[in-house]
């Protein structure tokens, strides 16, 4: 990810979205997954990352519908939610 410039800003703008939970699953799901993503799938996440916050994080938990863009086995892969560490 270093090299590839598309990678590192995206990896800023997950891991800067504006409180900690967004962070941490935005950000978490980037870092878990990002590397392996094919130009598609780096479109998909570009498209995720405009929109709000607090939509995104409703998907993830399942509080509300996932817009027809964005359904798919990327966002099949963020409602696991398998990618959040929580440090105690």
């Amino acid at each position: 990810m270093d090299k590839n410039p598309i990678l590192r800003r995206l990896h800023f703008r997950a891991w800067h979205r504006g409180t900690k939970e967004a962070d941490m699953m935005v950000g978490g799901f980037f870092d878990r997954y990002g590397a392996e993503w094919n130009a598609e799938e780096i479109a998909w996440f570009e498209l995720l990352l405009e929109e709000q916050d607090v939509d995104i994080m409703a998907w993830g938990l399942g509080t509300l519908p996932v817009p027809e863009q964005f359904e798919g086995p990327l966002m099949d892969a963020f409602r696991k939610l398998d990618f959040i560490t929580i440090s105690k």
